[in-house]
């Protein structure tokens, strides 16, 4: 029953953030909306805080309805309620969320520190605009050129996290070196990549280190794609429990059980190891840069 109770507590805790900055940003008090709602402000501050069990679809239809949320928004919500009341904690995109609506990002802009893994891709918080443009005019072939430059807006805009000037989020990032040779684009997009890749790592907040060929297979098995995210106080002094987002084809899984936390703690610590440092790691970059343009 614990494990159920940690698997669904994300989704929860998303919902009642949501619905308390709304609360805040409207200028009601926990009173003036539990009263239409005829519970008590204990409950809806349960509920704020992620605290409270199942709830009815009707009833996060309403709540919504007295904070002002739109349709859209509402549906965000009503999954958010769904998912923190299935078995499963992982979900595909789009089943019970609506499509355009992410958990991830959310975490991701509200994380103090991530560690990350790619054995495949450059992370998306790194990537250049050529470079995501490259790929997601393979993943969407069908859209506009006005829905694909939106997406890559979105893309940009989310790497303000470790631009801000204000708590940039502490970024450690572990780049298979095959990730060098896949050519995204074309060589001077490459070029450009790896270039601002090393140009990014020179910031105090973000780590970025090559997991080169010679490493072998330090797990002693392939892993893939992995994020651990890690959460400061807020400002009532609570810590989110440690997240880990694991990138999938076919669906995305969020993991918060100690174990899971545990076991990708440990992977990411030995694939550390195994990694060059943060300086050798640099010159192979603009080694690699320059290549693609010779």
């Amino acid at each position: 029953m614990a494990d159920d109770a940690s698997r669904k507590a994300l989704p929860r805790r998303q919902l009642g953030r949501y619905l308390r900055k709304q609360r805040t940003a409207e200028g009601l008090t926990l009173a003036a909306v539990a009263k239409p709602m005829e519970w008590s402000i204990s409950k809806l501050g349960r509920i704020e805080r992620g605290e409270e069990g199942k709830i009815r679809k009707a009833d996060v239809q309403q709540l919504c309805d007295i904070l002002g949320f739109g349709e859209e928004r509402t549906a965000v919500m009503v999954g958010l309620a769904q998912q923190a009341d299935v078995k499963s904690w992982w979900h595909a995109f789009g089943d019970l969320i609506p499509d355009g609506f992410v958990m991830y990002v959310d975490l991701e802009w509200t994380a103090d520190a991530m560690t990350i893994y790619r054995p495949d891709l450059m992370p998306g918080l790194l990537q250049t605009a050529a470079y995501a443009r490259a790929l997601d005019r393979i993943w969407f072939p069908h859209d506009s050129e006005e829905e694909q430059e939106g997406r890559i807006r979105v893309r940009m805009e989310r790497q303000a996290v470790i631009t801000r000037k204000t708590n940039p989020t502490k970024v450690d990032v572990v780049l298979h070196e095959s990730v060098l040779h896949t050519i995204v684009g074309s060589p001077a997009t490459m070029a450009g990549q790896l270039r601002h890749l090393a140009d990014m790592s020179t910031k105090d907040n973000v780590g970025i280190r090559i997991l080169p060929y010679s490493a072998g297979v330090p797990l002693g098995a392939p892993i893939g794609p992995f994020v651990i995210l890690d959460f400061a106080p807020d400002d009532e002094g609570v810590t989110e429990p440690t997240v880990i987002y694991v990138e999938n084809y076919t669906g995305d899984m969020y993991l918060e059980r100690a174990a899971d936390v545990a076991g990708y703690r440990r992977a990411s610590a030995t694939i550390q190891h195994a990694a060059l440092d943060a300086v050798s790691s640099r010159t192979m970059l603009r080694t690699k840069a320059r290549e693609y343009l010779s």
